[in-house]
């Protein structure tokens, strides 16, 4: 009897210990490892050093070797204005020459339509300036309109602005933003009475540039603003860290 009661009683005690086992080793498998994850914002605001403008101009004849005579004649008003105005022809590209017939639609004296009358060709071509003396293309693209005196009907495209040092801006940009991030980390850890440890990942949000003091929104693509000259460049950088205790 003695015998039966002892072997029970181990056994019990085995039955415990397993157990007590058994739960420890599954708490410490499904214990999370402490981490904590934070944004840092790298963020600068910068000037366009690069400018492109473009403008468009056309004839209409119903002969189309004098509405090309006629456009070559505009090419020449066009380039020796923009000589004058301190503008390098190899600064200047013209595009090919595009050709249309222009048509209006006929109607009889009942409204009936009754086919389309050729009214004559309709040639274009654009010219594209692209420059680093961004003050004076801005100031060009104003005044461009005084070639409407010498009859040259030219239409200005508002300009587009760009950054030639946009890589290297990026890496500062990025390394700002890592900076933030990381003591960011640092204070949380430090409230909470515990030590930073090691990074674990690094995650780079989206690059953003928009005008200065606008409204424009985010994309979650991207952000490209080129109608501004004064730009905000902003990026964002998602860290994770250990924390020891």
């Amino acid at each position: 009897m003695e015998k039966q009661t002892i072997k029970a009683l181990i056994f019990g005690v085995a039955i415990v210990l397993a157990a007590f086992l058994l739960g420890d080793a599954y708490l410490s498998r499904s214990r999370p490892e402490g981490t904590i994850s934070v944004t840092g914002l790298g963020k600068t605001d910068f000037t366009s050093d690069l400018i492109v403008w473009e403008a468009v101009f056309n004839q209409q004849n119903q002969d189309l070797q004098t509405a090309y005579a006629e456009l070559e004649k505009d090419k020449r008003s066009i380039v020796s204005y923009l000589t004058e105005k301190g503008i390098s022809e190899q600064n200047m590209v013209f595009s090919a020459v595009s050709t249309r017939e222009d048509r209006k639609s006929k109607y009889s004296d009942d409204g009936r339509y009754v086919g389309d009358e050729f009214v004559g060709y309709v040639l274009s071509q654009f010219v594209e300036i692209e420059s680093e003396d961004v003050q004076l293309v801005e100031q060009i693209s104003r005044e461009i309109t005084e070639l409407l005196n010498q009859g040259v009907k030219l239409y200005s495209q508002p300009p587009r602005y760009y950054y030639t040092k946009l890589s290297d801006l990026k890496i500062e940009m990025i390394s700002a933003a890592t900076e933030d991030a990381r003591l960011r980390a640092e204070k949380i850890s430090e409230n909470s009475g515990s030590e930073l440890g090691d990074l674990v990942s690094a995650q780079m949000g989206i690059f953003q540039i928009t005008g200065q003091n606008s409204t424009e929104s985010y994309s979650w693509g991207g952000t490209f603003n080129t109608a501004d000259k004064e730009k905000t460049a902003s990026i964002t950088m998602k860290l994770k860290y250990k924390i020891e205790d």
